[in-house]
């Protein structure tokens, strides 16, 4: 006789931060999300006239509708109204409606009592776990500093010269592939002045992020001739109330092919001992991204 099978049992439906007592490592059980769709059922629901963006825009943030963290502290923000563009194809002035967005919810959520880090990210690409592909990113505020940016904060925001691992620059930024980067390829955008976080970026730092997101995203696509999967996040300083001096802003980017179409995966002898492996040297990484010339160059 088939038995039925019991769904995972879930905490009120909400999202439920637990501890490990073995690792310290903090997880937040979502089983509501377990049940959200993973594509659209009819026409995209980023597009103008769709179910998340019914009136017309240029860029947009709309709650997310299946959070990850309870109290409206995940956001999702939609790129353009063009379901086929690229970050990249935007343009440095598309592009700078997008970090001006970044930078009016990153205040709005840091004002907030309950907040104390406001991470931007975006996964591009089925292979990291999109699955709409009108561009788009996110934004979760936490209500506390979570490990990875708080260790790099304890560190002090360390940054050595690229030296032959630059990639490209912009006016007030570079952006370099980092010297012990776990993923094959990867870059780090970081402006030359020390700012803190997206609302301390002036006119100037902001057009100079556009510009360069807008090419290095550009070079990615254009080293595997493909829509080349990658996440991105942005690191600032934590907005709990505390000094952070150290605090610098800076853009992390990463993708999980090593070659056009095949993924680098991150196996047990990793994950079991934090030691990676990476198949890509960075310096080769770099100088491939650098040949990778986009077109308006």
């Amino acid at each position: 006789m088939t038995q039925s099978v019991r769904a995972p049992a879930r905490v009120n439906g909400r999202p439920d931060l637990r501890g490990d007592v073995h690792t310290g490592t903090r997880t937040f059980v979502v089983g509501s999300r377990q049940v959200r769709p993973n594509l659209p059922t009819a026409r995209c629901p980023f597009c103008p006239g769709g179910l998340e963006a019914p009136e017309p825009y240029d860029v947009r943030w709309f709650p997310n509708r299946w959070p990850a963290m309870p109290a409206d502290r995940c956001e999702m923000v939609l790129y353009t109204p063009e379901h086929d563009a690229t970050f990249w194809s935007l343009g440095a002035a598309g592009a700078r409606k997008i970090v001006d967005l970044w930078a009016d919810r990153t205040a709005a959520l840091g004002a907030r009592e309950d907040i104390a880090y406001v991470l931007v990210f975006e996964n591009r690409g089925a292979e990291v776990g999109a699955t709409i592909s009108h561009p788009h990113g996110q934004i979760y505020a936490f209500d506390f500093v979570p490990d990875l940016p708080l260790r790099e904060l304890e560190l002090g925001e360390r940054f050595p010269e690229p030296a032959e691992r630059l990639v490209a620059e912009a006016p007030g930024w570079q952006a370099w592939v980092p010297e012990a980067s776990p993923s094959p390829y990867a870059l780090t955008l970081v402006p030359d002045a020390r700012v803190p976080d997206l609302p301390s970026l002036d006119d100037a730092g902001r057009d100079g992020l556009a510009v360069l997101l807008v090419d290095v995203l550009e070079r990615l696509d254009r080293l595997f001739d493909a829509q080349t999967p990658y996440m991105l996040w942005i690191h600032q300083r934590p907005f709990d109330g505390a000094e952070w001096p150290e605090a610098r802003l800076h853009v992390e980017i990463v993708s999980p092919w090593r070659a056009a179409g095949v993924t680098r995966y991150v196996a047990a002898g990793e994950l079991g001992s934090g030691v990676y492996f990476n198949p890509v040297v960075p310096e080769e990484a770099a100088q491939a991204l650098r040949d990778a010339v986009p077109a308006r160059a």
